[in-house]
This record gives structure tokens, C-alpha cells and sequence, in this order.
């Protein structure tokens, strides 16, 4: 296996030929796509990886300067796509790997056919206008908390990002999660994910994507997802039924199902041709 590939544990498996890459979200890693990648391995080729810092990752090749943006993590996704030759990508990414699969796609965007955004924010705190769900001093709360007490941080925040009260052991596999990621790096993450700002970003974007947005989402609330619509030039928006953060934990199959009908619509090239 080369270096790029066991740096992020790089899975491939799925018999299909065209390649669905997923990227997790913050404190997560490849394992909180289980309940999704079945319903796909038949038609595609199934790509899975941890971030750096995450998961079964190579902690040791975090470097504070190439992870001081997300474009660090897109990077990543690039060299991952590179190493295997992967093109016609279909990138489905969570929470804050939503943004870094579209700076990805703004990078190199003749290797992506399509782009499934779930739960998706380009900036997190409130600005004028805009609404991203925080105040400034909240999140410098959050972040403040998280430096001082990485595990009560992860045991108090991980229930709400995950909502589904009723289902207390989603959240304490989202509580575990969070507390088996490298504190540092988990500390780090979390600043240059909470503190981004990719609005500018989004109309560079010529990828064809879908925004799931989930309803009741502490993290990204409804206004968020129709922002990204709105800024977005190729993309649909499906407020989902299901709530919280993690729909690929919390609702697999609504999450398939919108997934399978994005991917049946036909292609922006097929559609040219006819």
C-alpha cells in the first residue's frame, strides 16, 4: 500500500466501476458510513478513508501548517483520488467534509461527476445577513470548552450535534467517536472548522450537487442548507424528515433513498447531448 493510502487507511471494495468516494465528518471516521455504503457497493466503487488525526489515520503525519485550512483536507482528498486514478467521482461528504469536497471539486473539477452534501455549512457564525446558527462568542465558548476539557466536551456536545434524544445510543456512539480522536488534533480541527468561511467559494463550484439538509440541525439550521442553494449553482435542496446531524446514523435509509435519486437524474452532459 503507498504512503498516501495507509496514511488515511484508504478502503476500497464495491463492485461497480465508477467511484463513490465518502469523507466523515468532524471526530469521526470511514465507520459512520456503514449503514450507507451497502446500498451502493453493487453499482460502485466504494472509496472510504479517515482524516488525518481521525479514525485509523497516520496521527503522526498531522501538520498544524497544512491543516491550518480546509484546503489541507482537500488536498487530501485530491492525493487520495490521485493515487488511485480515480475520475467521474461521485464525493459524498458530511458536515464540514461537505466543504472540503467542494474546494476539491473547485480545485480539480474535470475529476468529480457529482458532489452529495449532508448537513453542509460554509460558515458557522452569523454575519450581517447571514445566518449560520452561532454567535462569535458562542463558538469561541465551544472552542474555549473543548481546550480546557476535551472529553466533557465530546460527552456534553456529542448528544446534542447528534438531536434523537428518544435514541440515546446514537449519541453515545457519537460521544465515543469524539473521545477516541487525537485531542490535539480533534482541538485544532475544530477551530479551523468552526472558524471557515466559504461562502465565497461556493459560486466557483461547476459540479453538479445535492444539499441534504436535516431538519431540527444544531449545526447547520434550515437557513444554512438554502444559502448553499442559493449560492450554489448546480444544486438541489431536500430538507429531510430526519433531524439532528448524522442522517447516515440517524436515517439511513432517507439518506439512501435521496442519494439514489439524485444519482438517477442524468448528468449535465447527457442532458446537453439530448
Amino acid at each position: 500500500m503507498s504512503a498516501v493510502l495507509a496514511r488515511h487507511n484508504v478502503k476500497v471494495f464495491g463492485r461497480g466501476e465508477q467511484p463513490m468516494l465518502f469523507a466523515h465528518g468532524y471526530g469521526c471516521d470511514q465507520n459512520m458510513w456503514r449503514f450507507i455504503t451497502p446500498a451502493f457497493e453493487d453499482r460502485y466503487r466504494i472509496v472510504l478513508f479517515d482524516h488525518v488525526g481521525h479514525g485509523q489515520s497516520d496521527a503522526a503525519a498531522f501538520d498544524q501548517s497544512r491543516y491550518g485550512s480546509l484546503q489541507g483536507y482537500a488536498d487530501d482528498v485530491l492525493a487520495i483520488c490521485r493515487e488511485l486514478g480515480l475520475e467521474d467521482v461521485i464525493f459524498v461528504g458530511h458536515s464540514v467534509s461537505a466543504m472540503i469536497g467542494v474546494l476539491a471539486a473547485i480545485q480539480e473539477p474535470e475529476r468529480f461527476e457529482r458532489l452529495v452534501l449532508i448537513g453542509p455549512s460554509p460558515r458557522y457564525i452569523d454575519d450581517d445577513d447571514y445566518v449560520g446558527g452561532f454567535k462569535r462568542e458562542d463558538i469561541e465558548g465551544l472552542l474555549d470548552f473543548l481546550d480546557s476539557n476535551h472529553l466533557g466536551w465530546s460527552s456534553t456536545m456529542a448528544p446534542v450535534i447528534m438531536g434523537n434524544p428518544d435514541r440515546p445510543e446514537l449519541g453515545e456512539e457519537l460521544t465515543n467517536s469524539f473521545c477516541r480522536t487525537n485531542p490535539e488534533i480533534a482541538k485544532h480541527f475544530a477551530r479551523v472548522t468552526f472558524l471557515s468561511d466559504n461562502r465565497a467559494d461556493l459560486p466557483k463550484v461547476r459540479t453538479k450537487a445535492l444539499i441534504l439538509q436535516c431538519s431540527q440541525d444544531v449545526i447547520a439550521p434550515e437557513a444554512v442548507g438554502r444559502y448553499i442553494q442559493q449560492n450554489l449553482p448546480d444544486s438541489e435542496f431536500i430538507l429531510m424528515q430526519a433531524t439532528g446531524h448524522c442522517p447516515n446514523l440517524s436515517a439511513p435509509e432517507e439518506t439512501i433513498e435521496a442519494m439514489e435519486a439524485f444519482l438517477r437524474a442524468p448528468a449535465p452532459e447527457q442532458v446537453a447531448a439530448s
